[in-house]
């Protein structure tokens, strides 16, 4: 690890919820009910499960809202995307006399379409990392936060 960050980088503490997350292990109990003296488990007053966190985050305006600026983007790119390559398809396999026409020197229609598949692939990647960064991470983010702190006392 100190090759690559640097010989601080592992005194470094990652400030990420998740991995303090206790695990249970094969035989132990999962957190959901104590054992009564005769061995059977009996469930506790400890207060929602995480079905119950995960359901009710699930519901909530913020996740909500992370969902639909997700898909605002999402579909239209996608269907935008989808269309010019459909018409390229199209194009190529119908339109010989299009696309066999010279743009300069031997270049022609359907290289250049071909390798504008390639660069809108590259422009949607950015303008999908973009937009995420921009308009949901943050907002993803303070859910996972919130979620954590609603379900750190249920294994314990």
């Amino acid at each position: 690890m100190e090759k690559e960050a640097g010989p601080d980088a592992a005194a470094m503490r990652l400030d990420d919820p998740w991995y303090e997350a206790p695990g249970t292990a094969w035989g132990e109990p999962d957190g959901m009910g104590a054992a009564a003296p005769d061995g059977r488990s009996r469930p506790e007053e400890r207060g929602p499960g995480a079905a119950e966190i995960y359901l009710e985050v699930q519901n909530s305006p913020a996740f909500r809202e992370v969902r639909r600026r997700y898909r605002r983007f999402v579909v239209p790119a996608a269907v935008a995307f989808l269309l010019w390559y459909l018409a390229y398809v199209i194009a190529a396999t119908t339109a010989h006399d299009l696309m066999a026409r010279p743009v300069a020197g031997a270049l022609n229609v359907a290289m250049v379409a071909g390798l504008g598949q390639f660069l809108t692939t590259f422009l949607l990647t950015w303008a999908y990392a973009r937009h995420a960064r921009l308009h949901r991470d943050r907002a993803a983010l303070e859910l996972r936060w919130d979620t954590q702190e609603m379900t750190r006392g249920i294994g314990r």
